[in-house]
């Protein structure tokens, strides 16, 4: 399947953001094979709540910077901010919450970027 060039040079660029910020267990899956409605999903961990809201905050600002904006996204909780970039959709996790939700373990058969 072909990625979109858009697309993956986001995912690049998100990792790098959140590299920046040290997040880990920094994640991109390609979902389009495995799902009829999504495309791609990045996946990291923070240290604590307050750690977070950093990387949302980071990765808006910068992402704002250069004219991307998420669109509106509900449930939002202090272990899962979610932010959606249209084909790219950025789940940013406590380890807590990413053990129990376990998206990688749900899209196992979906390729890492």
């Amino acid at each position: 399947m072909v990625k979109t060039k858009e697309a993956v040079e986001l995912i690049g660029r998100i990792k790098d953001l959140l590299w920046e910020k040290k997040a880990e267990r920094v994640v991109a899956l390609d979902l389009r094979a495995v799902s009829q409605s999504l495309d791609y999903f990045v996946v990291a961990s923070a240290t604590s709540t307050p750690h977070l809201q950093a990387l949302e905050r980071h990765l808006q600002e910068k992402l704002e910077e250069e004219g991307l904006r998420p669109r509106p996204t509900e449930g939002q909780s202090p272990r899962w901010v979610v932010l959606d970039y249209g084909e790219v959709v950025v789940h940013l996790m406590t380890p807590e919450a990413r053990e129990y939700y376990d998206l990688e373990g749900f899209w196992a058969d979906a390729e890492r970027v």
